[in-house]
């Protein structure tokens, strides 16, 4: 049974953009990152996470290694923002047209300004939400910040924080 494409795809596929399909069980409740990237036995810094925050009406998308926690003055000088908060978990759907554990950075309702942790700039391949729970999508970094006009940057907490 082919699943249907999703939005994410569906631009990616316009773009010419390659990229393979990774399924998992989403069944047992398990979507939180570490968990996805082993479901789909990937190292988890090569598994990204999408994160949404604002400053007041203002959106941005961070994407970065799901064992990795967002530093939010690194993500603020990202944006050029004296601050940036996340987005809570009941506006995400309205801003992006994603839910949690199925926000892609590709096919949000607009495309807000975006940054890749710059790790990803070092892999061959990234995985990242298809845009549904259960689906991730593999791609070439580099292919996937031209996309969604994305910039690498420091974005993770440090171990010395």
């Amino acid at each position: 049974m082919a699943e249907s494409k999703t939005n994410a795809m569906r631009l990616l596929d316009k773009s010419g953009i390659p990229y393979i399909i990774l399924g998992y069980d989403s069944e047992d409740g398990e979507i939180h990152g570490i968990a996805v990237a082993e479901k789909i036995g990937r190292p988890s810094g090569s598994v990204f996470k999408t994160l949404v925050a604002h400053q007041g009406s203002r959106i941005y998308v961070f994407v970065i290694p799901v064992a990795e926690e967002l530093d939010l003055k690194k993500a603020a000088k990202a944006a050029g923002e004296k601050k940036v908060e996340m987005l809570p978990v009941k506006e995400l759907l309205k801003w992006t047209g994603y839910i949690r554990g199925g926000c892609s950075p590709v096919g949000m309702k607009k495309l807000y300004p975006t940054f890749l942790d710059a790790s990803a700039e070092a892999l061959d391949k990234m995985a990242v939400s298809a845009g549904r729970i259960g689906t991730q999508m593999e791609l070439d970094p580099r292919l996937l910040a031209r996309q969604v006009k994305a910039g690498f940057m420091p974005l993770v907490k440090e171990d010395n924080n």
